[in-house]
């Protein structure tokens, strides 16, 4: 599996961006997906996660309510809506996939075994 994210860049706190991830592959709508973030001089972290079917989703505490995350599988893209953009979001934003229908919050990396190229993301206040 290839993932390529895109749809970073420079934007305003308060303000939003999207994120997009695309992944190549036929069996793309059997994996879950997640997006993850690293911030300078700080170890990446979990930001959401999304089964396999888009039914069930996952946040980190410090996004809830602002980013949603959501899927195509007929377009084989992963995408993450960012609303109400604070500093403390700046990070390079990477997306990955796990090769079973549910991401495991219980593993490293919640069990994500493909990862993409980074996107950066900047929020200036």
């Amino acid at each position: 599996v290839q993932l390529q994210a895109s749809g970073g860049g420079l934007v305003q706190a308060g303000g939003s961006l999207r994120l997009s991830c695309a992944a190549s592959g036929r069996t793309f709508s059997r994996y879950a997906m997640g997006w993850f973030r690293q911030a300078p001089g700080k170890e990446r972290e979990f930001v959401a996660a999304i089964s396999w079917s888009g039914g069930s989703t996952d946040y980190a505490d410090s996004v809830k309510g602002r980013f949603t995350i959501s899927r195509d599988n007929a377009k084989n893209t992963v995408s993450l809506q960012m609303n109400s953009l604070k500093p403390e979001d700046t990070a390079v934003y990477y997306c990955a996939a796990r090769m079973e229908m549910y991401a495991d919050p219980t593993l490293k990396d919640y069990g994500m075994h493909y990862w993409g190229k980074g996107t950066l993301v900047t929020v200036s206040s």
